[in-house]
């Protein structure tokens, strides 16, 4: 009967089934948290941030009225949600009529095509969008036309542009900042709170950030609360940390944590990146004729998917440190999580390990001395080093 059940349990699983992700995303978390969970993952979630509702937000009044009262010459829209949020905010206040004629009236830029479309939808036209979509082109052609004595309004999403508001202020500009979508700190800290604890815990597999900001505030975090050491160690070694792209790796790149990202800046790419990498990592050995692959918190069996408690999976990764040598009881009892003294804790979480595993001969009992995966002899000489 339960040979029978394993091609369906193969089936049922999907990539990431085993693992843990961290999201501590704000904006399409939920989005994010689907796209994981349909491919198997537990997700952990925490919004490291909370945007500022438009409404209430009076930086964002203040800069609008400012462009109201003196127009500028050239608007740079650098997202579609940020660009549609501002005139959106704007009708709100009973400003939209007037902002947007004074948008007719300058030259815009769109960032890129999305952008484009939110412009359009405006009743606005844009000048010119870069094909690359990137800030750096925008840069460049502002720069290159001169902006010397110029007004320029940049419509921000969430976090400053770095080091191009600064471009064009050297550049001789009059620069004003419209801070769309501001990021705040949660109001409730406490799961952002739990999510560093499950990080540096190594309750995790992966954890993925959407924003630099995102990143920036689960630092700060951990070094108010003295927690930044053990999780860089934690991302550096144990926790592998996927970001959209490069501009929301900053802050991790600044404490020299190496992260994964992908090639397209999307949810959909991010999360098949992880289909990928996290897989990769999984140790895989040939064991009492069977093919075992240790995930996050399930172990593969021949490709049916075996959920292991928390104890059971600290005691298979000790002894996968050196598989097919013995490991001591007193060893294995010091790996597992909050044990004390007592070897009979070791024996108990063996046996329901065994259970999990659903074969008791992958993993032998050596009397007196410990517990041993049953290594196939084949695979002997290249694991001997431990």
């Amino acid at each position: 009967m339960h040979e029978e059940q394993q091609p369906a349990e193969r089936a049922q699983h999907g990539p990431l089934s085993g693992f843990t992700v961290g999201v501590t995303a704000a904006r399409r978390a939920d989005e994010l948290g689907v796209l994981l969970q349909r491919r198997g993952a537990v997700v952990v979630h925490a919004p490291a941030l909370r945007i500022v509702p438009l409404a209430d937000d009076s930086e964002l009044l203040a800069a609008t009225k400012e462009l109201i009262d003196q127009a500028p010459d050239v608007v740079v829209a650098t997202t579609a949600i940020g660009f549609r949020g501002w005139i959106e905010a704007a009708d709100g206040w009973g400003l939209g009529e007037v902002l947007l004629d004074r948008l007719r009236g300058v030259e815009l830029l769109a960032r890129g095509p999305k952008v484009k479309g939110a412009v359009r939808a405006a009743g606005l036209t844009e000048e010119w969008s870069p094909s690359s979509e990137s800030m750096a082109e925008v840069l460049d052609r502002l720069l290159e036309e001169g902006v010397e004595g110029r007004r320029v309004a940049i419509q921000l999403h969430g976090e400053p542009l770095p080091g191009f508001v600064e471009s064009l202020r050297a550049g001789g500009a009059d620069v004003v900042v419209v801070p769309v979508y501001r990021w705040m700190p949660p109001e409730d800290i406490a799961p952002l709170d739990r999510l560093l604890d499950a990080t540096v815990s190594r309750g995790l597999d992966a954890l993925t950030f959407t924003s630099a900001p995102a990143a920036a505030s689960l630092l700060s975090r951990a070094e108010t609360r003295g927690l930044l050491p053990e999780l860089l160690a934690a991302l550096h070694h144990d926790v592998l940390p996927a970001c959209v792209g490069p501009v929301t790796a900053l802050p991790l790149q600044n404490h020299g944590i190496a992260t994964v990202q992908p090639e397209r800046f999307r949810l959909g790419p991010l999360v098949q990146l992880l289909c990928q990498e996290l897989p990769g990592r999984a140790r895989t050995l040939p064991i009492a004729g069977h093919r075992v692959e240790i995930r996050g918190h399930a172990v593969l069996v021949d490709g049916a998917l075996r959920p292991v408690p928390p104890a059971g999976m600290s005691l298979l990764r000790a002894l996968s440190r050196r598989p097919g040598w013995v490991v001591a009881r007193a060893e294995l009892l010091r790996a597992l999580p909050g044990a004390g003294r007592d070897e009979h804790a070791v024996e108990t979480a063996m046996a329901r390990l065994r259970t999990a595993l659903g074969s008791p001969k992958l993993i032998q009992t050596v009397v007196k001395r410990g517990y041993r995966l049953a290594l196939d002899p084949a695979a002997d000489t290249k694991y001997s080093d431990g």
